[in-house]
């Protein structure tokens, strides 16, 4: 764990975001939105939560945290690579064919830092739930955190991982839903009826709270008060905004899939403050 103070992580925020849409422009891959509306919420995680060893990768008493939403693979690899797992440098090969920065995040053994391969929506969360039972039977001390996305909570297998972790009690688990009220296709309200989304958590058993996913304040205090001496497992509702940081970008869902132009680089640098 690096725990950093709040103007650091903003800072760090922003340079992350600007790296993020210049690969989105260099190698021409989509997915930008969803990549920048979790970087607030990737950042307090890996500078202010987790306990991993970039020098001991596969630590058994490391924490794990899925990236279940992998179309948000591009902004874990910058986190990744500025926590040290691997030189940023790495990153030029990104989209690349052959390189190992795709489109989605890989195996673990191809790539450290990765706990589970993911984007087929629906999977990290089981997957999760596994690494959590197996710390309770080995009796190891490590915390699980899946990232999810909004959309992703349509798919079935999340509820019903969601009912056996409450069943089973399996309160080292926690979940994080990227809120960013889109999809591919449409608003998520209207394509599946997800409000009222805490209650819902709360009704299959979790402890369920609702943050701002752009507050660092709000997102440490929800992220370390976990886990709950009730035996739970813990939902975190993070409000965000699809496309946050660039204001062109914010709230619009045509950057699921546009590529941002060079001019569109610098003027999203300029608006995050970070250095051209």
């Amino acid at each position: 764990m690096l725990t950093k103070d709040k103007s650091q992580l903003v800072n760090l925020a922003a340079t992350l975001r600007a790296r993020i849409i210049e690969t989105s422009s260099k190698t021409g891959t989509p997915h930008l939105g969803s990549c920048l509306s979790c970087v607030d919420i990737l950042t307090a995680l890996y500078f202010g939560v987790l306990r991993v060893d970039t020098g001991n990768p596969q630590d058994p008493e490391r924490d794990r945290c899925i990236l279940s939403k992998g179309h948000g693979a591009m902004g874990l690899f910058h986190v990744l690579a500025e926590r040290g797992f691997y030189p940023l440098s790495d990153l030029d090969s990104y989209g690349q064919d052959g390189s190992v920065f795709a489109e989605h995040p890989p195996t673990p053994e191809h790539l450290a830092g990765i706990e589970a391969a993911t984007g087929s929506l629906g999977h990290g969360l089981p997957l999760g739930l596994g690494m959590s039972m197996a710390g309770r039977i080995q009796s190891q001390d490590y915390n699980v955190y899946v990232v999810l996305g909004d959309g992703e909570c349509n798919e079935g297998s999340v509820w019903e991982a969601a009912m056996l972790a409450s069943a089973q009690k399996v309160n080292n688990l926690c979940v994080i839903i990227d809120f960013n009220k889109w999809q591919a296709t449409g608003r998520s309200q209207e394509v599946m009826a997800l409000d009222p989304l805490a209650d819902k958590w709360r009704a299959f058993g979790w402890n369920a709270v609702e943050v701002d996913g752009h507050n660092f304040d709000d997102l440490l205090l929800a992220l370390k008060k976990f886990p709950y001496p009730n035996g739970q497992p813990t939902a975190i509702i993070a409000h965000t905004i699809k496309g946050k940081g660039a204001s062109f970008m914010e709230d619009d869902n045509n950057w699921h899939y546009r590529i941002p132009t060079a001019e569109e680089v610098v003027k999203s640098k300029i608006e995050l403050g970070v250095a051209l």
